[in-house]
């Protein structure tokens, strides 16, 4: 199955890498010689993804934006200097592939639900969607990609699927966790003690959401009001209830690295592994 759209939040202040967050959108924090969110870009553009929804935060200059944006003073730059070999490496985005800009307050309904109820409202989307979070992403050079896992799982288009990446099982207290039967999700379990785990499989945000499941997840964010210091609008919610009245949702395996720019450490081990030094 072909998807063509795909959602990726990056909307936030990246609160838990400040102070650079200040100063630093999260999703552009570099990993190598590429901010954390392009990843996740390219890997989905490869998969045949052509429009891409990018929640971004009201919050001006947007840099996520001006990255994507053909910068035509360094093209001239370049070229009047003979240097039309990196003219390349300044295009980030190819002429085929759109993304579009939604504006997300970080003052409101906060939580990883929330952009994608948006975008499925603002642009009536109708169709299976790919929906990867912009501050992580999953290294498989030479290997099969994400995208690719999740689309050789899904067996129709009323089908959703996540990723799922074992870990060892000491580390599953920092995630949610997956009870599979089969390639069927059961149950998802935020943050168990590894004893209590019901696996070592654990969710690194990277979806595809059938229709059905969009508009889960818009009635999920619209039925509930949680108070900035109630819980967080977690995607993780309307998926069970989606489960829960018939829904199907597979999970496809990784042979690739989970690498997480959210916390600092997380952010080096990844500099560290794309750029070779671990």
């Amino acid at each position: 199955m072909l998807i063509k759209k795909a959602i990726i939040p990056v909307a936030g202040w990246g609160t838990r890498r400040l102070p650079i967050t200040k100063i630093i959108e999260k999703s552009m924090l570099p990993v190598g010689n590429r901010p954390l969110v392009d990843y996740s870009v390219q890997e989905l553009i490869s998969a045949g993804v052509t429009d891409i929804y990018m929640v971004i935060s009201n919050v001006e200059p947007c840099q996520v934006r001006e990255f994507y944006k053909d910068n035509i003073a360094l093209n001239q730059y370049l070229e009047a200097r003979g240097k039309t070999d990196r003219l390349k490496l300044a295009k980030t985005l190819p002429d085929h592939v759109k993304i579009h800009y939604i504006s997300q307050d970080p003052s409101g309904k906060y939580g990883t639900a929330v952009p994608v109820a948006m975008v499925t409202e603002d642009y009536n989307l109708n169709e299976p969607v790919l929906c990867f979070m912009g501050d992580d992403f999953i290294w498989n050079p030479g290997g099969e990609s994400a995208s690719e896992s999740l689309l050789k799982a899904v067996q129709s288009a009323t089908d959703s699927a996540l990723l799922g990446v074992e870990i060892p099982r000491e580390e599953v207290e920092k995630y949610g966790v997956f009870r599979v039967e089969g390639d069927m999700l059961k149950e998802v379990v935020e943050k168990p003690k590894p004893a209590d785990a019901p696996s070592n499989l654990i969710n690194p945000s990277k979806y595809i959401l059938s229709p059905a499941l969009l508009q889960e997840i818009v009635k999920y964010v619209h039925d509930n009001n949680f108070g900035p210091k109630d819980q967080e609008y977690m995607i993780t919610d309307p998926i069970m209830s989606y489960i829960k009245h018939g829904g199907v949702m597979r999970v496809a395996r990784t042979t690739g690295q989970y690498l997480d720019g959210g916390s600092l450490e997380g952010w080096v081990h990844a500099n560290d592994v794309v750029c070779g030094t671990k």
